[in-house]
């Protein structure tokens, strides 16, 4: 292991023990944990809270981590020690990385083609919620829908830390986005972030408004992160030849289409898992965070948080994301 000056032996870290709600977990001291062969150890700034850690706390994501275990899928530092076959002119670089659990702790090790340099002008706390929410979006709307200039875009949970990124993204993109959402407050941030009509489909019929809203035609893509009994209405306001992007299934409940729907409208049901490009196709992954990164750079994006916590209040923070009540991103701070 090349290093820089290495702290000491331990660090704080939040600790799953058991399966179970976020309020269950607890900063201990752990071990600090040495970069592999192909590893960097980064000494984290902040770190990205994201649907999927609740998931993974509960034992209820389809990655299911040893016990105990230390959650977190994204972070952001600066690397401090590089392991075997990784060259030491990456220490002291400043980076986001993609895990598949370990963020949550003051120190981290991650495989080095999963660090990605971040802008000088881009702040950790913001580096450290960005790559999931809008790679997984760009993702889905450049690469899978194909979004075009002057479609309809319906994003469902668009206040979220995902969805408010698909609204983002669809506008730059030259769409009509449409935003869905629980709340007023909600929707008010969506069109903030430049939708053009809002949706609270705890009030009203999102089949008949998209309807009213498109003139009839339907949605030509629906970015759907909710799934559920959203799912069930939303799928029914397709355009003809439209895209269902599937995201995740912020309800609890994953949904089934029956087929003879698809073939009547010749609709399009499209997965979208990010983190599968990031073994498949790491070129697409480097390419697209490249362009968002200096989209934000640049001020042409504009990451939400929403809230950041302190690390001893990660199972505060956990249980905000998972009662919907975060607004944009939520974050932790190590300092």
């Amino acid at each position: 292991m090349t290093a820089a000056s290495m702290p000491t032996a331990t660090m704080r870290a939040l600790l799953c023990r058991e399966f179970g709600p976020p309020a269950q977990l607890s900063v201990t001291s752990r071990p600090l944990p040495e970069p592999a062969a192909g590893e960097v150890l980064i000494q984290v700034r902040a770190c990205g809270v994201n649907f999927p850690d609740v998931l993974m706390v509960a034992g209820q994501y389809q990655v299911r981590p040893a016990l105990p275990f230390v959650p977190g899928l994204e972070l952001a530092g600066e690397i401090a020690a590089v392991g075997e076959g990784v060259s030491s002119e990456r220490i002291g670089e400043r980076v986001c990385a993609v895990v598949e659990c370990g963020a949550m702790a003051e120190w981290a090790t991650a495989p080095a083609e999963r660090c990605f340099a971040i802008p000088a002008a881009l702040a950790f706390e913001t580096a450290a919620g960005f790559a999931l929410v809008y790679g997984t979006s760009h993702m889905a709307l450049v690469h899978r829908a194909r979004l075009q200039v002057g479609e309809s875009l319906l994003v469902l949970g668009a206040a979220g830390g995902v969805g408010l990124a698909a609204v983002e993204l669809g506008v730059w993109l030259g769409a009509r986005v449409i935003a869905a959402a629980s709340s007023a407050e909600k929707l008010a941030l969506a069109r903030a972030y430049g939708a053009e009509a809002g949706i609270q489909y705890s009030e009203e019929n999102l089949r008949e408004r998209v309807f009213q809203l498109t003139e009839g035609r339907g949605a030509d893509v629906i970015f759907d992160p909710v799934g559920g009994d959203l799912f069930d209405q939303a799928v029914r306001c397709l355009a003809w030849e439209g895209r269902h992007l599937v995201v995740g299934f912020a309800s609890g409940r994953i949904p089934s289409l029956p087929a003879n729907r698809a073939l009547l409208k010749n609709m399009a049901l499209v997965g979208v898992y990010w983190g599968a490009y990031l073994e498949r196709e790491p070129t697409f992954i480097q390419g697209s965070l490249s362009t968002l990164f200096q989209l934000a750079a640049t001020g042409q994006l504009r990451p939400h948080i929403s809230r950041a916590y302190p690390l001893a209040e990660a199972g505060a923070a956990l249980t905000e994301l998972a009662e919907r009540r975060a607004l944009g991103k939520l974050i932790l701070t190590t300092a």
